[in-house]
């Protein structure tokens, strides 16, 4: 018989696409984990990950698995909570508000395994760069980035949030590289879409410096492709980013400085006294989709 630390130790490396990722959120070795899951595939007599030296996804018995595990794993968990006194059905609208850019990027692609596996939940999702009122919105959660001040919402830390800046590899061949902050004043610099300032943190401490630069836009994306091609100097966040980074076509610039850690990503809730098993749910498959280092951190 299949044991449960096995399914939910396949639910983590389906979740991640990772068995290094699935490890660190569950305290255990990668050699651990593939193990298990080597164990797990020949005790199912099939294939659950096709796996490359660069890549890890399900096959298609694999995804069908996964939806069927992710509903038993979250009836444990509604058990439990029943047990808790916390019940209360996984059913009805989750109305969301997420970030535009993060939203598309990180919330879209990874909202079927949890619909599938919760087929009582209908999902609202507005994506916006303002801060909703929840309550006022009849809103369920938010995912929010950044440090969070309003001190009548429940708030719960899905991932550390790191901002860097960035430049492409052609930028800096016709640019060179700047090697201090004060040498951005000789480079083109990308501003925020809400042209706010670059707040930094180095060796000898916090810095604040205005970028100035031939582009202004309302949008976040539009900043992020203009870097990529090559316009000039960006702060971005790495799950904007990662891919790129991963791969070459962006390169650090000034590493030695980065954005405050103490910015972070979280989803925030209006205070109650018992949170509802559809939000309980959803905020726990984020938590396990994103962990402690996300997979955009490569």
């Amino acid at each position: 018989m299949t044991r449960l630390e096995d399914l939910e130790i396949f639910a983590h490396v389906a979740r991640t696409s990772s068995m290094s990722a699935a490890g660190r959120e569950l305290g255990l070795s990668p050699a651990v984990v593939s193990k298990r899951i080597k164990h797990l595939e020949e005790r199912l007599g099939t294939r659950l990950f096709q796996r490359t030296t660069r890549q890890l996804s399900l096959t298609e018995s694999g995804q069908g698995f996964f939806i069927r595990i992710a509903a038993i794993l979250a009836g444990i968990e509604d058990a439990e909570a029943f047990m808790a006194g916390r019940t209360e059905a996984a059913r009805g609208t989750l109305k969301i508000s997420a970030p535009t850019s993060f939203g598309r990027m990180h919330v879209a692609p990874h909202l079927k395994p949890f619909m599938q596996a919760n087929p009582g939940i209908t999902i609202n999702l507005t994506l916006s760069d303002e801060f909703i009122d929840l309550v006022a919105g009849g809103y369920d959660l938010a995912i929010r980035i950044g440090e969070l001040t309003d001190s009548s919402l429940v708030a719960r830390r899905l991932a550390p949030v790191r901002r860097l800046l960035c430049a492409s590899p052609d930028y800096v061949a016709a640019h060179g590289m700047p090697e201090t902050l004060s040498d951005l004043d000789r480079h083109i610099c990308l501003p925020p879409h809400n042209n706010d300032t670059w707040r930094l943190e180095g060796p000898e401490g916090p810095v604040i410096y205005r970028p100035q630069g031939p582009l202004v836009t309302n949008s976040s994306e539009v900043i992020r492709e203009a870097v990529i091609a090559g316009l000039g100097i960006a702060l971005r966040s790495t799950w904007d980013v990662g891919p790129e980074l991963k791969s070459g076509r962006l390169v650090p610039v000034l590493p030695f400085l980065e954005a405050p850690k103490n910015v972070a990503l979280s989803a925030v809730y209006p205070s109650r006294e018992f949170l509802p098993a559809k939000v309980r749910l959803f905020i726990d498959y984020l938590a396990g989709l994103y962990g402690p280092r996300p997979y955009w951190e490569g």
